[in-house]
């Protein structure tokens, strides 16, 4: 017999920490591959973590609740065989994130060790609901939080905690004089009560997670947007002519996602100064080309799954991993690196049926492309015979750029060039 370690895996870029939500099996229960041993939730995602082989749980490391670093030692799995046949695990995985490494160390130089040591203490004794990231630890100390100004800030992360955002927020409501986040909470408390017949529905946690990115988006980056209108008759009446073959011969259901991401896909790599990021006064040019795709779940939230290398999978294959991603997303059956990486995002707000719209970028890419509803209109065509006015299928397309370093002339070339890709449609590629 021998045992395998399971370690908390990397969880995405960013991605530091995961909070233990539920342990679904104990110590002595056999096992099967992939079969869920306990779910987690990051800032992120919630997931699951399977079991790597068949065999029987040894021990459970951690307990509901547990806040857990990545790399860290979390169960140990009994199986047949012997030492030298264990899985070995990535060793990435094992070693220190230099994500936490570096906000050790900014602790350690910059921290009030008198308030991160009464933190800790308090933590430690169970008084206090407090767990705060090396990073906000840092955060607190840097701007002198008070223990009393921390209890006062409502924290908006997993089970309330207190998140970076939640600590910018604080600074910048301190800055009012004779001003206090629970006199402003106090306040709008009694507003939200003093209608009668009114529902209060609190925010689930995805939804505050979904409201803070957004709302870092718009801190972050100044928001232009493009539009332009594209004829897509030839795509609509390709559509209509394969869609039934091809459910029969792919047993997939042929949208037109697949042809906008991959008009777009092309675009980038015509423009690949759109598919990038920014740090701080650094550019980071991306080498894949990884497509977010902005999904409506049946809850009323977002998610964006990502479609990884898009431009190198032809029609078929975007329409099959589309298709996947969109209804696991619905299922909540995604992996936490299906929704990482992305480098540039679409969001189809004609399913909708809306005709344009301007979309909020989705950090940290800096373009979103927006399709709206396809209509139909009269319009004017040039025919050999002159110009005529036709029934044509129209549709807006509308991109959301950041400004700091995508101008108007690349944003504009950009939409241009994925609405050409669409105009002159190559119906036999496929």
């Amino acid at each position: 017999m021998a045992l395998i370690d399971i370690f908390l895996p990397a969880m995405g870029e960013g991605v530091i920490e995961a909070t233990i939500t539920q342990i679904l099996l104990k110590e002595g229960d056999e096992v099967e591959e992939d079969d869920s041993i306990l779910e987690i939730a990051t800032d992120k995602v919630d997931s699951e973590i399977p079991a790597p082989e068949k065999g029987v749980i040894a021990n459970i490391l951690v307990k509901e609740g547990d806040l857990v670093k990545v790399g860290q030692l979390i169960a140990k799995i009994e199986i047949e065989g012997k030492a030298d046949d264990i899985l070995e695990f990535d060793k990435k995985e094992k070693e220190p994130n230099k994500e936490i490494i570096s906000t050790d160390i900014l602790e350690k130089d910059n921290s009030d060790k008198e308030i991160i040591n009464k933190i800790s203490e308090l933590q430690n004794n169970n008084k206090s609901n407090l767990f705060l990231s090396p990073l906000v630890k840092s955060m607190v100390s840097k701007e002198q939080i008070s223990l009393e100004e921390l209890e006062q800030i409502k924290g908006t992360g997993f089970n309330n905690r207190i998140t970076k955002d939640d600590i910018l927020a604080y600074l910048s409501e301190r800055k009012k004089e004779d001003f206090s986040l629970s006199q402003f909470n106090t306040e709008v408390s009694e507003e939200i009560v003093s209608d009668s017949g009114d529902e209060i529905i609190e925010m689930d946690r995805m939804r505050k997670l979904i409201a803070e990115h957004m709302l870092n988006s718009v801190k972050t980056a100044p928001h232009v947007s493009s539009f332009i209108e594209a004829d897509v008759t030839a795509i609509v009446n390709w559509r209509n002519r394969n869609k039934d073959a091809f459910l029969e011969r792919e047993g997939e259901k042929l949208t037109y996602m697949p042809i906008f991401v991959e008009a777009m896909a092309k675009a980038v790599k015509d423009f690949p100064m759109i598919n990038i990021s920014v740090k701080g006064d650094y550019i980071i040019k991306k080498k894949n080309i990884n497509i977010g795709m902005a999904t409506a779940l049946p809850s009323g939230n977002l998610i964006v799954p990502v479609i990884k290398n898009a431009d190198q999978k032809d029609r078929v294959g975007l329409a099959k991993i589309i298709n996947d991603l969109a209804n696991r997303s619905r299922n909540n059956k995604l992996q936490p690196d299906e929704i990482q990486g992305s480098t540039i995002t679409i969001t189809n707000i004609g399913s909708f049926g809306n005709m344009a719209g301007t979309p909020i970028i989705n950090q940290p890419n800096v373009a979103i492309l927006s399709v709206g509803a396809i209509l139909k209109k009269p319009a004017v065509i040039e025919t050999s015979e002159g110009d005529a006015i036709a029934i044509r299928h129209k549709m807006i397309l509308s991109l959301a750029y950041d400004h700091r370093v995508v101008d108007g002339a690349l944003g504009g070339m950009f939409l241009k060039r994925v609405s050409e890709y669409l105009e002159n449609f190559n119906a036999e590629d496929y």
